[in-house]
């Protein structure tokens, strides 16, 4: 989970000019957790140095289900970012050790748009 400091406010990756591709995530963790801080902190990390991506989205709800929206301009971002050597590792320690379960749903972005209160809604 990414910490802000106090002067970055919270809020969700704002509209990109269409099309572009989105990486839903979605997990529920076992109890199993050791090293999982640092390697989710460690993806968080790497992610932003694959030319492409965007940015990232994250929630959690009280339930235990985790929805993780990774945002990215075109498929070679994507690619890149599926096919990283660190990531693979951290895929593959994921189904052994810290998921129950979870579903991974990649999509292409036709329109967006987005809302700040006190400014002028902003449109992709």
């Amino acid at each position: 989970m990414t910490h802000h400091s106090g002067d970055v406010p919270v809020g969700p990756v704002g509209p990109y000019e269409p099309p572009y591709y989105v990486a839903v995530f979605a997990t529920v963790r076992t109890q199993e957790q050791s090293g999982y801080g640092e390697t989710n902190a460690r993806m968080e990390e790497l992610v932003r140095d694959v030319p492409g991506y965007l940015g990232m989205d994250h929630a959690q709800t009280p339930g235990g289900l985790g929805i993780t929206v990774g945002y990215f301009r075109d498929v070679e971002a994507l690619t890149r970012w599926r096919t990283n050597a660190e990531h693979r590792a951290a895929q593959q320690r994921g189904r052994a050790e810290w998921y129950r379960s979870y579903t991974l749903h990649v999509a292409k972005v036709e329109r967006s748009s987005g809302f700040t209160r006190g400014r002028e809604p902003t449109t992709g």
